[in-house]
């Protein structure tokens, strides 16, 4: 990330050094999603992260997995986040994912909190 990216979308750039100094990953996306809500342009509230760890292999359980990314970004949501989609693989999980040819799954559209709300144009 230049330090352009980081001056524009310092959420993100956090993001992505908190988890990397907390798991040393092998493979790291941090994906802002915000535009697909309804805030405004270059926001930085909405992401999934898919963070691949060896951290994992010990640690069986995804919620417990979500827990320890929380844990690892909670600074951010406290704050700037207001949602966060969690990936959390081993290594080997990974590796047999993608031999498999599977891929990491879109996000759905923003419905508008509970759908009430008619979805944005555009």
């Amino acid at each position: 990330m230049t330090s352009e990216s980081v001056a524009q979308f310092p959420v993100t750039a956090t993001i992505k050094e908190n988890l990397t100094k907390e798991f040393n990953p092998s493979h790291l996306e941090v994906i802002n999603e915000s535009h697909m809500h309804n805030v405004p342009p270059n926001s930085e509230t909405h992401f999934k992260v898919v963070v691949v760890a060896d951290k994992f292999n010990s640690v069986k359980s995804p919620v417990q997995r979500h827990r320890l990314v929380n844990a690892a970004l909670a600074d951010q949501l406290e704050g700037p986040v207001h949602a966060l989609s969690i990936v959390a693989k081993t290594p080997g999980q990974w590796e047999a994912m993608l031999n498999e040819g599977k891929t990491i799954s879109a996000s759905p559209k923003c419905r508008g909190g509970d759908g009430s709300l008619s979805s944005k144009s555009g």
